[in-house]
């Protein structure tokens, strides 16, 4: 059988799970990769036949989405030439985590697509969401990558297509300790907005990895480095607590080391609003923006906040093989 696996490259959360479907999916055909997106830092370790810069959302500095260069990056003519010149009919099987020009290829040309993301789990009604309306951003969710069948991950499961997150094997495995340091990644804040925040809070080191420096620099109690796998892995394992954005994988990554969680939300950014709606419910610290009045929040958490810690099982066999069985049978 030939399978295409494509990815959405926007961000390393998509990346990350890839580097862990990827392996299973070969188990059951010839595998072919396709990335879209340019802001991901993460290796897949394969061979990936299909780039593409896609439709991609680029992050800014105050928090949100840079909407000027999402739009200035990306060109409708040239996403509908690739969507339409794409080779999908080479392939049995589409295997989509939230990737649109394969995905609207596949619904072009009539060729079967299964969503394999986290997007996939917030269409579900039983899933947590904000209390006030967001049209486009529900929009978003439901067309930027349709697909004929949905398997979704979330932090919990909510529903029967949904699963609890796929955790990176060299964080199952790895030796957990506490060295005391707080781990940061808040991709959209400028470096000088997190360090003039942060060392207010000066009995704390923190490790902030940015999308916006190649170059590692201290500034105080706040060290920066720029964004890497590896590293960003030991500052997580090693850590006490995580203040992140309201993303999936690394909220996720933190609950299942057990380490102290806040998140903030992207402004204006549906998927992270629904996820910190769920993350709050569970226990989880969220912040709606960063800025001097935080500061105190932030202190509060240091001194005062709990971990959870979650034993989210290992899933990833038994996800693939259902998702073949019922392509080859449903």
């Amino acid at each position: 059988m030939n399978i295409l696996y494509a990815i959405q490259g926007t961000g390393n959360g998509h990346m990350s799970r890839a580097v862990e479907v990827g392996p299973v999916l070969e188990k059951f055909g010839k595998v072919d990769y396709m990335v879209s997106g340019a802001q991901v830092e993460i290796g897949l370790n394969k061979e990936v036949k299909y780039k593409s810069q896609g439709f991609g959302f680029y992050f800014g500095k105050k928090g949100g989405v840079d909407i000027t260069k999402t739009f200035t990056k990306n060109s409708s003519k040239r996403v509908y030439r690739e969507i339409k010149d794409f080779p999908i009919e080479q392939y049995d099987l589409v295997v989509n985590d939230f990737e649109p020009i394969t995905a609207w290829s596949a619904r072009l040309k009539k060729r079967r697509c299964v969503a394999l993301s986290h997007q996939s789990a917030l269409l579900s009604k039983n899933c947590p969401e904000p209390k006030f309306k967001d049209p486009i951003g529900k929009a978003i969710i439901y067309k930027y990558a349709p697909a004929d069948k949905h398997y979704g991950f979330h932090f919990s499961a909510f529903d029967d297509n949904i699963y609890t997150p796929i955790v990176k094997q060299s964080l199952r495995n790895a030796n957990v300790k506490n060295f005391g340091h707080y781990t940061v990644y808040l991709p959209a804040y400028a470096d000088e907005t997190l360090i003039g925040i942060l060392h207010n809070i000066r009995d704390v080191k923190w490790e902030v990895f940015s999308k916006h420096t190649k170059v590692a620099y201290d500034r105080q109690n706040v060290s920066v480095r720029p964004v890497g796998s590896r590293s960003f892995n030991e500052s997580l394992i090693s850590c006490e607590g995580v203040l992140c954005g309201a993303g999936f994988e690394t909220p996720s990554e933190a609950l299942y080391l057990g380490k102290k969680l806040m998140v903030i939300p992207m402004k204006n950014q549906y998927e992270q609003t629904c996820n910190a709606v769920a993350l709050e419910q569970m226990g989880v610290s969220v912040l709606t923006k960063l800025n001097t009045c935080a500061v105190m929040d932030i202190k509060r958490w240091v001194e005062k906040a709990q971990p959870l810690h979650i034993d989210y099982p290992d899933q990833t066999e038994n996800i693939i093989e259902k998702l073949i069985a019922e392509y080859k049978y449903g």
